[in-house]
This record gives C-alpha cells, sequence and structure tokens, in this order.
C-alpha cells in the first residue's frame, strides 16, 4: 500500500459508541498504512491470555515474563507483528509515529525478539497476533458514519503500561477537543 498525502497513517481510531462489531468494541487501532490501496492498523489494547514466551517457544526461548501476546485484529490472526522502538533496526528509519516503528520484515521482527531475550536494551515493544484491514474507501466511510474518530497518536500512548484504560483515556481526548465554547447570546456590549 502506498502511503499518500492525506494519508491517516499514524492516527488512532478510536472505536465510536455506536460500532456494534464485537472485533473492535471499545479498540484503539493505530493505523500503520493507510493510502490507496487501502489501510492497515493494530489494535493496541487488546492483551490476549497468550504469553509472549510461550507464543514463541517453538523460536526462541524468552524469560518467563508478565507480557502477552496482543489481538491486533480479526485479519490473519496467526500472523505475527511487532511494533517497537528501535530505530536502528530500519533500514529506511520511516516510523509509524515518531520513535515507534513496524516491524518491516521477519527479519526485523527476529532481531527485535532477539534483543528482547537479551535482555541488552530498553527497548520497548509490543507483539500482535492478527491486524485490521481496510479496502480502499471502506475506512473513509466508517469514519464518515461515525464508526470511529480519529486522534493523532503519541509514543506514550501506543505501548502503554495500561491498555484497559486506553480506550477512556483516548475517548476523553476526541471529546476535550471537540468541545466548542458557548457562544453569548446577541451582542456583548449590550450588557
Amino acid at each position: 500500500m502506498s502511503t499518500t498525502p492525506d494519508s491517516l497513517k499514524g492516527q488512532f481510531l478510536i472505536a465510536g459508541q455506536r460500532l456494534r462489531d464485537p472485533n473492535f468494541f471499545q479498540s484503539v487501532v493505530l493505523l500503520v498504512e493507510h493510502g490507496e490501496g487501502g489501510s492497515m492498523g493494530l489494535i493496541v489494547n487488546r492483551p490476549s491470555n497468550v504469553p509472549l514466551a510461550q507464543a514463541l517457544s517453538e523460536h526462541f526461548e524468552l524469560p518467563e515474563s508478565d507480557e502477552l501476546v496482543y489481538v491486533g485484529g480479526p485479519v490473519e490472526p496467526a500472523a505475527l507483528f511487532v511494533l517497537h522502538s528501535a530505530a536502528d533496526l530500519e533500514e529506511n528509519n520511516e516510523s509509524v509515529v515518531p520513535g515507534i516503528f513496524v516491524g518491516s520484515s521477519p527479519d526485523i521482527f527476529e532481531r527485535v525478539i532477539e534483543q528482547v531475550a537479551g535482555d541488552t536494551s530498553d527497548l520497548k515493544f509490543r507483539v500482535f497476533a492478527g491486524c485490521a484491514g481496510w479496502s480502499p474507501g471502506q475506512l473513509e466511510e466508517e469514519v464518515a458514519r461515525g464508526d470511529w474518530f480519529l486522534l493523532s497518536a503519541a509514543a506514550a500512548d501506543i505501548l502503554p503500561a495500561d491498555p484497559y484504560s486506553l480506550w477512556e483515556d483516548q475517548v476523553e481526548k476526541v471529546q476535550a477537543a471537540n468541545r466548542t465554547l458557548p457562544q453569548p447570546p446577541g451582542d456583548p456590549r449590550w450588557n
């Protein structure tokens, strides 16, 4: 998918109250691709109950931790994606948002996990099973219908310590951004 100048890449999609699809109920989706060919994103606030060490045990020997695999979306649920903070691993250094990259290849995924297993860096990362996808024009229709609200994503919100409150936090930001001050009635000089 090619990115266009009016791309929504790096935006959060905040699920609206009326969105009835159970795959996206109270979800926050980071758009990692958006262009003429469609859109792709990762749900960043839906931890699964699968420990990361268990999910990757056939390929990597990871120390036991509380880190879980996240449900990235209903598309390709067996595919794994990684968001990470290691700019030095990305050849083109194109971030989704400043400081956050999506693993651009199986090699990058492996290198991120090896750094985590070696516990040699302050690398921030999260692994996702599956993704969310929209065909050309589909996402724009859903936004226009009010299913989603758009909000600029910040690196601190993408890999939060508490993903369970992320949706509520982002809804508050959307509401604050859309508040308008009431206009005083009539001409204030008449007071």
